[in-house]
């Protein structure tokens, strides 16, 4: 391995399976101390466990993210943990059911679950984070977004509106931090094999229908992604969204 990342910390939240997973794998792989957080103690401390077994370096914060109080306390224990130096910051935790409701049936409720989990969280991860980053003359953030947030899909409203806020996020903060040496991007996957995907049954082929290349991504795939966005050879990369999904918004 090159250790692109030797010496960096990285916060990648929802990482405990799936896309978020991928990515904390890639970052210590490449010499990154990775923080990984989730909701299910039994599978976060699994994916350590696999790092740290395959040589990097990595531990746990368990945390759902889904109030203010909740992210709050994610703030405050990275911040002890890191000793207030946080080099990298992922944000890929998301809100997301395989059976969303119809339009016309959307609650309020179910509006708040999605925004908070996809949205506030990633927005207040980010203001508490890239300041210091910005004091530290660097730092990377990098934005998990969907396709969904690119073009339009039948069905999902709700979670496209979501990733179209990350993206928004992503611009933002690119434009307002680039001079500090913080760096901001979006990554955003088209359909990827995860347990999520894997759950979508006889739906699946008729996605990989309509994708040019007709094949899924790996959460593997959008973790070397993630690593080479974060490594000093995108040195100059910020503001960018990045869809890797086999040519299905390029068509």
């Amino acid at each position: 391995m090159t250790q692109r990342l030797a010496h960096r910390t990285a916060l990648v939240t929802g990482s405990t399976s799936g896309i978020g997973r991928g990515v904390a794998e890639a970052m210590a792989a490449e010499g990154a101390h990775v923080l990984l957080t989730g909701r299910s103690v039994e599978r976060g401390e699994a994916a350590v466990a696999a790092i740290v077994e395959a040589g990097g370096s990595a531990e746990f914060i368990a945390a759902d993210m889904t109030s203010d109080a909740a992210i709050a306390n994610l703030i405050a224990r990275v911040r002890e943990r890191t000793g207030g130096r946080l080099d990298i910051l992922v944000n890929n935790a998301a809100y997301l059911t395989a059976t969303p409701p119809a339009f016309a049936e959307v609650t309020g409720h179910q509006l708040d679950e999605v925004l908070a989990v996809s949205v506030k969280a990633p927005l207040l991860l980010s203001a508490a984070f890239v300041p210091e980053m910005a004091a530290n003359g660097h730092g990377v953030v990098i934005n998990m977004g969907s396709v969904n947030g690119l073009t339009g899909v039948t069905g999902s409203a709700v979670y496209s509106t979501s990733k179209a806020a990350v993206h928004g996020l992503t611009r933002a903060l690119a434009t307002e931090f680039a001079a500090s040496g913080v760096r901001v991007t979006t990554i955003a996957p088209g359909p990827t094999e995860t347990e999520f995907v894997a759950t979508l049954g006889d739906r699946l082929n008729a996605i990989r229908s309509v994708i040019p290349s007709g094949r899924l991504n790996t959460p593997a795939q959008i973790g070397a992604a993630a690593v080479f966005l974060a490594s000093d050879d995108a040195i100059n990369i910020t503001g960018v969204t990045l869809a890797i999904d086999g040519g299905l918004t390029g068509h």
